[in-house]
């Protein structure tokens, strides 16, 4: 096992003294092309070129002598530090850090960014990091090779978005672009590369000028899963009950890096509720009128999601995949569409029971594990305990036994 390892962080600016003597006395240096064509690299050093950092990490336990790795930015900061820290490799991890790409970027725009979601790109994880940008106002993007400021920009199809695209940070290259998400797929750009992505509304309040927590700001917005009809303008569909769409959400559980559906919106209750809770929403419904107020509730309460009207099933075509999926109407049919793309969970409500039949049936055909709940709720007037309202659906829920994180 290597004797010390040093991982050194590279912003651009000369190294400090701390990192020189490291550098100075390694056996092998391991980092990518610009960084071992340093001056201070020893020209007796074994040197790595860094693509997977678990075959490097294997390397260094297997080496005699001292090791530095030298990575851009943090390297603590979705970095290699995670990875060469694991306990698989039993290495004793020295860290000289220096300013994160993120930072750097975000100072090359002259904008803060302690309210901002950091998110990092490759092939596995490109379809979440977009997901992140159509939920939030601002996103840092760490790029990869494939799934770069094009790949961003062609996924965020039919919602606007400004990318401010920063281009080999900290060397004589670098270069800072500022393009519409939609023409962002016309250029070539260079890696490594950060992108900012800018849009939607803004937040406002005390909560935005006093930030005490960085990225999203869990404390905006009233208490609670759900809010009642006043919250949505007024009167609420029989699929929209308090009641019914915090049960909704529980079964669903949409989280950040996900894409809900929310076919028959109605007045936008459950759509903006699973939007409060991080995820991106598209919101679908043949009404003018429910997507106007779809429309108007996620301007109320501060929350950006994609509204598209048309008839389900056929309007689902085209929408991306979804990872969770509410269907407020358009009956069996509908859940069959919906099913066919296979997302991880599906729910649906039923008024009668030979509906609910139906429903759960055809989700069982097409592979799902299927739960079923009878729900009432009475609303009393507790001035004098008598019933105001009362209301009764059936709940089905469908879980992909093979995707049901």
């Amino acid at each position: 096992m290597a004797d010390r390892v040093t991982v050194i962080g590279w912003d651009g600016s000369p190294l400090t003294a701390a990192a020189r003597a490291a550098l100075g006395a390694a056996t092998l240096v391991a980092g990518a092309a610009h960084h071992l064509t340093l001056p201070e690299v020893p020209p007796a050093a074994e040197r790595i070129r860094l693509g997977s950092v678990a075959l490097v990490a294997r390397r260094i336990a297997a080496h005699r002598g001292t090791a530095v790795v030298l990575a851009d930015g943090d390297p603590g900061f979705f970095g290699v530090v995670r990875t060469l820290r694991a306990p698989e490799f039993g290495l004793e991890v020295e860290v000289v850090p220096a300013v994160s790409s993120v930072a750097t970027a975000f100072a090359r725009a002259g904008m803060p960014w302690d309210d901002a979601q950091v998110v990092v790109a490759h092939s596995r994880t490109l379809r979440r990091a977009v997901n992140v940008c159509r939920a939030h106002t601002k996103v840092a993007v760490l790029t990869s090779p494939g799934a770069g400021p094009a790949e961003l920009g062609l996924l965020l199809e039919g919602v606007h978005r400004t990318f401010v695209i920063c281009e080999e940070l900290g060397t004589d290259r670098e270069q800072v672009s500022v393009v519409t998400s939609d023409k962002a797929a016309d250029h070539t750009w260079r890696d490594p590369n950060v992108v900012i992505v800018i849009g939607g509304p803004a937040r406002t309040g005390p909560a935005a000028e006093d930030g005490w927590i960085a990225g999203r700001d869990p404390g905006t917005g009233p208490r609670g899963w759900t809010q009642p009809a006043e919250a949505y303008g007024g009167e609420l569909g029989e699929g929209e009950t308090d009641m019914l769409r915090a049960a909704q959400l529980a079964r669903l559980g949409p989280r950040t890096g996900d894409l809900v559906w929310d076919i028959g919106c109605g007045a936008g209750a459950f759509a903006t509720e699973a939007a409060r809770a991080g995820a991106a929403v598209l919101a679908v419904d043949r009404s003018m009128e429910a997507c106007a107020r779809t429309d108007a509730a996620a301007r109320r309460f501060g929350v950006q999601m994609q509204i598209v009207r048309g008839t389900a099933p056929h309007v689902l075509e085209d929408l991306p995949e979804p990872d969770v999926v509410r269907v407020g109407g358009g009956g069996a049919a509908v859940v069959s569409a919906v099913a066919d793309r296979r997302p991880r969970r599906i729910v649906a409500h039923a008024a009668t029971r030979d509906e609910a039949e139906l429903l759960g049936r055809d989700l069982t055909e097409h592979g799902y594990d299927v739960e079923c709940a009878l729900l009432q709720s009475v609303e009393l007037d507790t001035r004098a305990w008598t019933e105001k309202e009362r209301s009764v659906a059936f709940l089905l829920s469908g879980v992909l036994p093979d995707r049901s994180p």
